[in-house]
């Protein structure tokens, strides 16, 4: 059996890996081990890859894959969950520039056909736009520019202009390989439309960004693919660019929005809301919530982003073990596109062991949503909000929300009445039989823990 084909066989192997592992990512309970397979899958593709060329001084791979390995641990352990959203658009991001370096390098390889030269175009456009566009919005996620869209008059215009212009050096580059000021022109004009594409996406609307970055990232290294030969570095970057688009696609559905609107909206842009503050807040105390949840028979939790600040997880799962004790059944409603980025919510839960049975889909729990006693919202605003279903002149009318308003009681837990990160009011605050539970929710929950334990 011969070096091509004992390489094929492995990336075979390889590929079955990513394909696993992609299916153990489906589900909480198997995620951890998903990762582990699709990275096994990586490494066996790294080494035959690097044997089947031929290279036999690895010291200058060893030394990478040291620094990145050094680098990846330390960003597991030490970026905060509240980061993780930032740290995936990161990822998106220099996914999309190592395409980008792949294609760029396949223009000096040995043979370059005009097929070659259409996907080196396709993966230096894709991963420059992913580079930038996730450096933006991981700007907007971590507050360095504003999470509001960023917009002008003839934004369109220019957009277009600018794909125009792209067209045309790419045209003149299949023409004119030789001339690879062509080829920079696109490099630096992808750049730019990776800034123009995600400055007039607004803050609420992240989630979807990232998982459709996730999405472009994998089709950049599927043209990469193609343009050095790579058949596995194709199966690999297809894969993710599937499943990106698939996730995209249900993030879009649970927020009832197209893409396009998403894109091209500037949702967030100008508040909606269907009016200011109507009717009078009614704020708890620790010890009164404490009485009500003691007489509980059902609790709802219902996490958002502010879960994810205050770091409130654990006490959450202290709270639910407490409950449980007291003959209360406990669960977790968790909306599609609750946090800042696909699965935020249930990655913080699973990091305080709270068991998967107990996180419900947002319309299993609606449909018994007033048997419930008490719901707790915990940090969340745009997906409980009953505008969406009550306010037709509400910016989300129509998305589908948990409807938390329908349970006997709610508790709100805020440290204030600010608005939402898509910038709307929300009028379950003022709700008969909401109550709010103001300050950090992490020492808010801690109080009624405290309560139970005395």
């Amino acid at each position: 059996m011969n070096s091509a084909i004992l390489a094929n066989f492995a990336y075979i192997v390889a590929a079955v890996l990513f394909i696993y592992g992609l299916k153990e990512l489906g589900s909480p309970a198997t995620a951890r081990r998903g990762n582990i397979i699709s990275s096994v899958g990586m490494l066996i593709a790294i080494v035959v890859t690097l044997a089947a060329q031929g290279i036999i001084d690895f010291r200058w791979i060893a030394i990478g894959m040291l620094i990145g390995g050094i680098i990846g641990v330390l960003a597991a352990r030490l970026v905060a969950m509240t980061a993780m959203p930032e740290m995936v658009a990161l990822f998106n991001g220099f996914g999309g520039l190592a395409s980008l370096l792949v294609g760029w390098a396949a223009l000096y390889g040995s043979s370059v056909s005009e097929f070659t030269i259409v996907t080196i175009v396709l993966s230096v456009l894709i991963g420059g736009v992913t580079f930038t566009g996730s450096m933006i919005a991981w700007a907007k996620l971590n507050e360095r520019i504003t999470g509001k869209p960023i917009m002008f008059p003839g934004q369109s215009i220019v957009n277009a202009l600018l794909m125009a212009a792209i067209l045309v050096c790419a045209v003149l580059f299949a023409y004119e390989p030789a001339n690879v000021n062509f080829l920079y022109a696109i490099i630096v004009m992808s750049f730019i439309f990776g800034v123009m594409f995600v400055i007039p996406i607004g803050g609420g609307d992240m989630p979807v960004v990232i998982s459709l970055l996730n999405s472009y990232s994998g089709l950049a290294a599927c043209a990469a693919g193609f343009a050095i030969d790579n058949l596995l570095l194709i199966v690999a970057g297809a894969l993710v660019g599937a499943a990106g688009i698939i996730l995209t696609g249900i993030m879009c559905k649970a927020m009832n929005r197209s893409l396009g609107n998403v894109l091209f909206s500037g949702f967030g842009s100008a508040t909606a809301s269907g009016g200011g503050e109507t009717g009078e807040v009614k704020p708890i105390s620790a010890e009164d919530a404490y009485y009500i949840l003691e007489a509980a028979s059902s609790v709802l939790v219902v996490p958002g982003y502010g879960m994810a600040v205050a770091q409130a997880q654990h006490v959450l799962k202290e709270l639910q073990g407490l409950l449980e004790k007291n003959d209360c059944e406990v669960v977790y409603g968790v909306h599609p596109v609750a946090g800042r980025m696909p699965g935020h919510m249930n990655v913080l839960l699973a990091e305080a062991d709270v068991s998967y049975d107990a996180l419900l889909e947002m319309d299993e729990v609606n449909q018994k949503m007033e048997t419930y006693d008490v719901a707790i919202v915990v940090g969340a605003n745009d997906v409980v909000n009953p505008s969406a279903r009550e306010d037709e002149s509400s910016a989300i009318y129509g998305m589908p929300i948990i409807n938390v308003d329908y349970a006997q009681t709610v508790f709100v837990l805020k440290r204030s009445m600010a608005a939402g990160f898509a910038g709307l009011q929300n009028p379950l605050f003022f709700k008969p039989n909401t109550r709010m539970l103001f300050g950090d929710a992490k020492e808010s929950i801690g109080a009624v823990v405290r309560e139970f334990s005395g």
